[in-house]
């Protein structure tokens, strides 16, 4: 897979998995989860859990990109998911 079909493959989850919501939001690399979409810690974690459906693999190691130096990191945007996913798929 190359950057743009994982990139593409990040932004159809999420719009997926944001269906139900009731948003009327228009996804793009820059979308960020927290601050534009509004999600919750519980939100993320479980569009990572999409995401590892998504690839295949349940052993992604999300945790990597969710936590710096100890604590969670405020926000993510859908290109971030993108790249921590190209740099995993890679080695996997």
């Amino acid at each position: 897979m190359n950057k743009d079909s994982i990139q593409d493959q990040v932004i159809s989850t999420l719009k997926d998995f944001i269906t139900d919501w009731g948003l009327d939001a228009d996804i793009t690399p820059s979308t960020t989860l927290v601050e534009y979409l509004e999600f919750d810690s519980i939100d993320v974690i479980q569009f990572t859990v999409e995401l590892e459906k998504t690839f295949g693999n349940r052993k992604l190691g999300f945790q990597e990109l969710l936590m710096k130096d100890g604590r969670y990191v405020d926000d993510l945007s859908v290109s971030e998911f993108a790249v921590f996913l190209i740099g995993k798929l890679a080695t996997a």
